[in-house]
C-alpha cells in the first residue's frame, strides 16, 4: 500500500502546472498539501505581501478542495512542522518547489537531514521558473553571468509540457486542515499596508493572465517602457507567489508572436534566478566587487524613500510604490540609478527598501536587478552613463505619469514638470531637489 505524501507549499500556491502536486497525486490518492506560517519568514516580509498570501492561501484552499482534498495549515518552524504531518500521516515521502534563496537552500537541506532521521524521503521539483536553474550550463562555468548568452540557450532548451491540476485526491483519516491566517499576522510585516496593492489568489491571477494574453502582451514591446501607459503585465506578484506557472505564462505568450518581448523578460527572470542559486548571498554582498565610495546620507535617503527628493519623476515611482506596493519597471530603474548613481547611497539599502513593500519583492529578482543598475551585478558595462532627466523626458514626456502620482505638480505644463524648480512658477507646496541634476 502507497503511504500518503506530503506537498510542502512555499511559494508555488496554485493547483495548475504544480509539478510536486500532480508528482505526489500519481503516486496515490492520499495527499497532504501543507503550508506552514513560519514566523521567520512572516517577520521580514512586507505587510503587502502578507495580505496576498492571506488570499493566496484562502484560494488555493478552494481549489485544493475542489480536487477532492484540503489545505493543512500550521504554525511555527517549516521543517518541524513538516515532520509532524509526516509522522502523523504515516507519510514516506515529501515533495516541494526547488527554489533558489539561501533561505530555502537551507529550509531543503534541514528537511533533507531531517528525512533521513525520520525515514521519509524528500524530492524537490521545478515549478518556480520556466527553465530550472540547473538546466542550462555555460562551458566551463556553473551559471551564465552574462543575459544575451543564457537567452539563447534559454530559448533553444526544450520545455517540460505543463502539468494539469489534480483530482481525486483525498486527506489521509484524521488529519485537520487548521484554520487560515488572520489579519493578526500581517502585524509582523514590514513597511506599510498599500491602499491599491493587487489581490491574490489562483483563480485572480488567470484571470490577469487571460486578460493581458488576450490584450496588452501584443503591444508590449512598444508600449513597456511608457510609463504614463502602465502597459505591463501587472503579473509579477502572481509569479512571485506561484499563482501563476512561469512555465504555463510563457508558454502560452510564446504561441504570440508579438508577445516575444515579454517572453525575454520570463527569461530575465530565469536568469536572476539561475545567479542567486550560484550567488545565495546575492540580497547582501557585490556579485562583482567594484571601488565605490558609498556614502551614509539617512536624511537623502528618507527623502528618497518618501518620494520628496524634488525630482519629480523619481518622486512619482516612489511614491507609486507606497500607493500601491508596485512600481513601473522603468521607474525602478529610474529610482534605483537616483538613489546609487547620484546620492551614492548603497545599492543595499535601496534593495531593502523596496523588499519591504513591494507585494512581488522576490530576493533574486529585486537585488539582482539593483545590483544590475548599481554596476555590481550581472551588467556587462557597469559604468554606463544615466541621466534621470533624459530618462523622464523619454519616458513620460508629456508628464502624466508625474501627476498621477505627484498632485503637487498637476497643473504643471508638460513643458516644465521634468524640471519645475526652475520655472518661475513653481508649486509652493513641492520640495527643491536634493542636489541640482
Amino acid at each position: 500500500m502507497v503511504r500518503p505524501t506530503i506537498v510542502l507549499f512555499t511559494r508555488d500556491l496554485r493547483t495548475h502546472d504544480h509539478p510536486a502536486l500532480a508528482a505526489a497525486a500519481a503516486r496515490g490518492r492520499e495527499v497532504v498539501p501543507l503550508f506552514v506560517l513560519d514566523p521567520a519568514v512572516l517577520a521580514r516580509s512586507a505587510r503587502n505581501r502578507i495580505a496576498y498570501l492571506r488570499e493566496a492561501l484562502a484560494d488555493l484552499r478552494g481549489g485544493l478542495r475542489a480536487a477532492g482534498a484540503d489545505l493543512v495549515v500550521r504554525s511555527g518552524d517549516t521543517v518541524a512542522e513538516t515532520v509532524r504531518a509526516a509522522r502523523s500521516a504515516g507519510a514516506d515521502r515529501v515533495h516541494l518547489s526547488a527554489d533558489v534563496s539561501a533561505f530555502a537552500a537551507d529550509r531543503a537541506g534541514r528537511l533533507r537531514a531531517a528525512g533521513r532521521a525520520e525515514g521519509f524521503a524528500v524530492a524537490e521539483f521545478p515549478g518556480v521558473t520556466v527553465v530550472p536553474p540547473g538546466a542550462l550550463l555555460p562551458a566551463g562555468g556553473d551559471h551564465y553571468r552574462v543575459f544575451t548568452p543564457y537567452w539563447r540557450a534559454w530559448q533553444a532548451h526544450a520545455w517540460r509540457a505543463p502539468e494539469p491540476p489534480p483530482h481525486g485526491l483525498r486527506l489521509p483519516a484524521g488529519a485537520a486542515a487548521g484554520p487560515l491566517p488572520g489579519e493578526e499576522c500581517a502585524v509582523a510585516g514590514t513597511g506599510r499596508l498599500s491602499p491599491r496593492r493587487v489581490g491574490g489568489g489562483e483563480r485572480a491571477a488567470r484571470e490577469r493572465m487571460r486578460g493581458w494574453l488576450a490584450g496588452g502582451c501584443a503591444g508590449y514591446g512598444e508600449a513597456h517602457d511608457d510609463l504614463a501607459a502602465d502597459a505591463t503585465s501587472r503579473l509579477s506578484a502572481d509569479l512571485r507567489f506561484g499563482c501563476l506557472s512561469p512555465l504555463e505564462l510563457a508558454r502560452s505568450a510564446r504561441g504570440h508572436g508579438a508577445c516575444d518581448p515579454f517572453v525575454r523578460q520570463l527569461a530575465w527572470r530565469d536568469f536572476h534566478h539561475q545567479v542567486c542559486a550560484a550567488y545565495p548571498l546575492l540580497n547582501r554582498s557585490d556579485y562583482r566587487p567594484r571601488e565605490v565610495r558609498w556614502r551614509d546620507d539617512d536624511s537623502a535617503f528618507a527623502a528618497w524613500c518618501a518620494g520628496r527628493t524634488g525630482v519629480p519623476i523619481v518622486d512619482a515611482g516612489m511614491r507609486q510604490l507606497l500607493e500601491e506596493g508596485f512600481m513601473h519597471n522603468r521607474a525602478r530603474l529610474i529610482t534605483a540609478a537616483f538613489l546609487t548613481r547620484e546620492l551614492r547611497v548603497h545599492w543595499r539599502r535601496g534593495g531593502d527598501h523596496f523588499h519591504a513593500l513591494l507585494t512581488d519583492g522576490d530576493i533574486a529578482d529585486n537585488y539582482g536587478n539593483w545590483q544590475w543598475v548599481a554596476g555590481t551585478g550581472n551588467d556587462t558595462r557597469p559604468n554606463r552613463s544615466f541621466n534621470v532627466l533624459r530618462q523622464s523626458r523619454r519616458f513620460d514626456p508629456r508628464g502624466d505619469y508625474i501627476r498621477r502620482y505627484v498632485p503637487e505638480l498637476a497643473d504643471m505644463p508638460a513643458e516644465r514638470i521634468h524640471e519645475p524648480w526652475r520655472s518661475p512658477r513653481r508649486a509652493a507646496d513641492y520640495p527643491e531637489p536634493l542636489f541640482d541634476v
